[in-house]
């Protein structure tokens, strides 16, 4: 308001001058009025100083407030859990997995050990909280389709490494957070070569077997019914209860994720007399799941898989990851932790990233460890390249 009326004043005053300049009349009357706007203009310059000055003041003391706040108190977690110290101090780390999945997770007959892509993943996040040794303390607890959000709801597993579906019913309704894709997917259906069922559409009046409790069996279903063509869904309690009566021919076909078809397909009897219709029903993005309320321990499973991406990225692998590090190139320095301190940041160690690709190894790693060309499934990267391939992924900058 005051500027307001400072600024009439002077464009006043300016007219005044003109008018004096063009003629002389009334000139006594007008050198009057404009030693009087004269004053008035001082004291308002005046009052504009002093109410800056209150102005100044009253920011001062608001940001000196706000700045002894955000600086002089201790940095805390709002809505952080306990999960990153619950796991510290029992030195295990408990993942949520299957057992039932070749390539993804299978408990291994021959070592009685979990091993595939997503247990891999897990023992990453151990290396990262747990550090040197730490991909090694891990307890997997199998779960079923079912059973997988109970045991992440209830603490009974710190994280769920499950080929899970990422939707947004999931992420607000069983209170999970997905701290990023591990895998991105796509649900095929499993056929006999001899029923000569070339194209989804072949299914009509068919008999369809699937897991129940997964997305897998609401997206047949909502498929056939937007196509309007008649099929049987038949739902069983787990994954290895619907490919057996598949296998026993008590169904025609069997459906689930791609990746899923093609390890289990090297479960039948006689897998070459299978095929996989590989139509897209739907898009099945897979990750890791934490709980909600937990903003730290979601960081922590966040850039573990970002760690690995970028190992991937900048070619940083388990092999050479001690030479890479011996060369001293800023980019790797920086996110392994050796200049740009990023550890700190969520809570763990500096040299967090550096202990998940030397113990178990960048993206590419351990995708070509479980999927890659010297498996039996020898499953072509797609959409699950980095995204200078062709593929997705994307590493975030880890500084």
């Amino acid at each position: 308001m005051i500027i307001a009326r400072i600024k009439l004043l002077a464009l006043t005053l300016l007219i005044l001058a003109l008018i004096t300049g063009c003629s002389n009349q009334d000139a006594e009357l007008t050198q009057m009025q404009l030693v009087e706007l004269t004053l008035e203009n001082e004291r308002l310059s005046k009052e504009l100083g002093s109410v800056t000055e209150a102005l100044k003041e009253q920011l001062d003391a608001q940001m000196g407030f706000i700045t002894q706040q955000v600086v002089g108190q201790p940095v805390k977690y709002i809505g952080g859990g306990d999960t990153l110290k619950n796991v510290l101090d029992r030195k295990v780390l408990h993942c949520g997995g299957n057992a039932d999945l070749p390539g993804f997770g299978y408990l291994d007959p021959d070592s009685s050990e979990f091993v595939g892509f997503d247990i891999d993943f897990c023992r990453a996040v151990a290396a990262a909280v747990l550090g040197e040794q730490g991909a090694s303390q891990v307890q997997i607890v199998p779960l079923t389709s079912k059973l997988r959000f109970a045991a992440l709801q209830s603490g009974d597993i710190d994280i769920l490494t499950r080929n899970t579906t990422w939707t947004m019913s999931r992420d607000a309704e069983m209170r999970a957070n997905y701290a990023g894709v591990t895998f991105y997917d796509g649900q095929g259906v499993l056929v006999r070569v001899k029923d000569e069922l070339r194209k989804l559409s072949d299914l009509r009046n068919k008999s369809i077997c699937v897991q129940g409790g997964s997305t897998s069996a609401t997206n047949i279903i909502d498929y056939f019914e937007r196509v309007d063509i008649q099929v049987e869904v038949r739902e069983f309690d787990d994954r290895i209860a619907a490919l057996k009566q598949y296998n026993e021919k008590a169904c025609d076909a069997y459906t689930g994720d791609k990746s899923s078809l093609i390890a289990q397909q090297t479960l039948l009897s006689k897998p070459a007399d299978h095929v996989i219709l590989f139509k897209e029903i739907s898009r099945e993005p897979l990750g890791p799941v934490v709980r909600h309320d937990d903003d730290n321990w979601l960081d922590i499973v966040r850039w573990t898989l970002q760690c690995m991406i970028n190992g991937e990225y900048l070619d940083l692998s388990q092999e050479n990851i001690d030479d890479r590090i011996a060369a001293s190139e800023e980019s790797v320095n920086t996110v392994l932790g050796i200049e740009a301190r990023v550890g700190r940041k969520i809570g763990l160690a500096d040299d967090f990233c550096y202990q998940v690709i030397r113990q178990v190894g960048n993206y590419k790693d351990v995708y070509d460890r479980h999927l890659g060309p010297n498996t039996m499934f020898n499953l072509p990267r797609g959409l699950n390249a980095l995204y200078i391939d062709g593929g997705l992924h994307y590493p975030l900058p880890m500084k």
